[in-house]
């Protein structure tokens, strides 16, 4: 791709993001996206087929960019899996707290296409998890948790409630309530 291309193709990228974290994946329409990036729509249709390969590239960047997060946490030394998880239940109280936190895009793009379980953003949403969830995973069997497997993904479960509930009540207690669940789960298990 020319670098003029490419730089097109990063905008309107950048404007589907805005778009679709602040209308909705469905609601959200090629016109605006095409607008909000200062291309016509022929133009985006020469940098994707359709709007489903738009929300795919989307996520892709948008899973780039959270994981690049989490291996931050991942480089700081912790002295227990418990100090962990509370930094990121901790960072994700903070981020709920922004204003017009709309929560996580993944979730809500599953949640939004759950009627069509092979759209390929589903699929970029469902691999974004598996892989936050086998770094949990990873994190718990180096620190000898025993079946780190099922913490991870129970944890998961906390993590997803936790955001899913903020967003439906606007309480942050949800979240509070997760990591304190965690750490309970954690120090059953010796972390």
């Amino acid at each position: 791709m020319p670098r003029s291309s490419q730089q097109t193709h990063a905008r309107i990228v950048d404007a589907a993001h805005m778009m679709f974290w602040r209308n909705g994946f469905v609601r959200a329409s090629l016109d605006d996206i095409a607008d909000q990036a200062h291309v016509t729509k022929r133009t985006l249709y020469q940098h994707f087929r359709s709007k489903d390969d738009l929300m795919a590239a989307v996520l892709l960047q948008a899973s780039e960019l959270s994981m690049q997060r989490l291996r931050r946490y991942f480089a700081q030394p912790y002295e227990t899996p418990t100090a962990f998880f509370d930094a990121i239940f901790r960072d994700l109280a903070q981020w709920a707290a922004r204003p017009h936190w709309t929560g996580a895009g993944f979730t809500r793009v599953a949640i939004e296409l759950a009627d069509l379980p092979g759209h390929p953003a589903r699929a970029v949403a469902r691999r974004h998890k598996q892989t936050v969830e086998s770094s949990f995973v990873v994190l718990l069997e180096q620190a000898g948790i025993p079946s780190a497997t099922e913490r991870a993904r129970e944890i998961m479960l906390l993590w997803e409630g936790a955001m899913t509930l903020t967003l439906i009540h606007a309480d942050h207690g949800y979240i509070r309530a997760a990591a304190e669940a965690a750490k309970r789960l954690l120090e059953n298990d010796g972390a």
